[in-house]
């Protein structure tokens, strides 16, 4: 199936006081099909927003290529780019944040409407935006109350109607349930995933939540410090991940019953992100890491199943461990 959304080598960078360079974004590399959901995984800082936001050209990216239905994206003037906005939106991580509290529901989900030239006025919209209501399960005199009127829940729907008025290809979801409450978060979650199967959406998912992840994505991505370190269907990736840092998100992960692993739990905080190891960026934390770590950055290598990983050892799940050190390069 031809991609919806190519990423090849994608790069961003910030320049901080004293003339460092934070590199938040080192050539990452991923597709998303016609319907398909991504999810992109990690600590915070990572970079994982930072992507979301250079895909949506509110950050211009630094290297590398975007694009969207077979056409490069990434190098269009804000004019050329305005059409796209149909058919690309996100959903942002505070629901509150991103609504205009001085607007009504109704004025909230004209606006996107109007602005792109697909109905005249609020009055025009209305019958879409009733449209709208129905399909994020929300009453329809919630249209004449503001957002302040409503839950946390309530609002993010409210904001994932307005990502869905324009009738979208693909919505960036930015850690769109990570404020809310854990019922709540499952309730979104099969909010979003209805609509996808309802409507054919493809969706890059953003999270640091593995749980709700495994609820929704096809494939997972996992980034450490700017890169994408593992790459796959979610069940191999979250069932048997081949990435000592993937294993160690999935051990620190909670459980439904609410413990935690011990084994295999990350250790240390991530390094400053301006100042990353030599080699691959994850050796300073990674339980397996040899001399030759230190040297050059792992490429990423794929199976026959398309499952990708960024390490010198490339271990199954059972030789996560030092004795694994046999299996590599060193």
């Amino acid at each position: 199936m031809t991609a919806l959304l190519e990423v090849r080598d994608l790069a961003k960078r910030y320049r901080l006081r004293g003339g460092r360079v934070l590199q938040a974004v080192a050539g990452v590399s991923f597709d998303i099909a016609p319907g398909e959901v991504l999810a992109l995984v990690g600590e915070s800082g990572c970079g994982k927003s930072t992507i979301g936001r250079c895909l949506l050209r509110l950050e211009d990216s630094d290297g590398g290529e975007i694009r969207f239905d077979g056409a490069r994206i990434d190098d269009l003037k804000p004019r050329a780019f305005r059409p796209l906005r149909r058919r690309i939106q996100i959903v942002f991580q505070d629901p509150y944040g991103s609504l205009d509290p001085r607007m009504p529901v109704a004025e909230i989900l004209a606006e996107p409407l109007v602005s792109l030239g697909l109905a005249r006025d609020r009055r025009d919209a209305m019958p879409r935006i009733l449209e709208l209501l129905d399909m994020v399960g929300m009453p329809r005199g919630a249209a004449e109350r503001r957002p302040h009127e409503f839950s946390g829940g309530q609002r993010q729907r409210i904001g994932i109607a307005r990502a869905l008025s324009v009738r979208p290809d693909l919505i960036v979801c930015d850690e769109a349930v990570s404020a809310l409450d854990v019922s709540v978060k499952a309730q979104i979650v099969n909010l979003l995933a209805d609509l996808r199967a309802e409507l054919g959406l493809a969706m890059l998912f953003i999270s640091h939540d593995l749980p709700i992840v495994e609820r929704i994505a096809d494939r997972v991505a996992v980034m450490y410090l700017g890169r994408i370190v593992e790459l796959g269907a979610a069940d191999a990736v979250l069932g048997a991940p081949r990435h000592p840092y993937t294993r160690g998100l999935l051990a620190a992960a909670p459980r439904i019953d609410g413990a935690i692993e011990t084994a295999g739990l990350l250790h240390g905080e991530p390094p400053d992100p301006a100042r990353p190891p030599s080699g691959c960026r994850f050796r300073t934390r990674c339980p397996i890491a040899a001399p030759c770590c230190a040297d050059e950055e792992p490429a990423m290598t794929f199976a026959e199943s398309g499952h990708g990983v960024a390490c010198y050892f490339n271990p199954q799940p059972a030789q996560m461990r030092p004795a694994a050190l046999s299996t590599g390069p060193c």
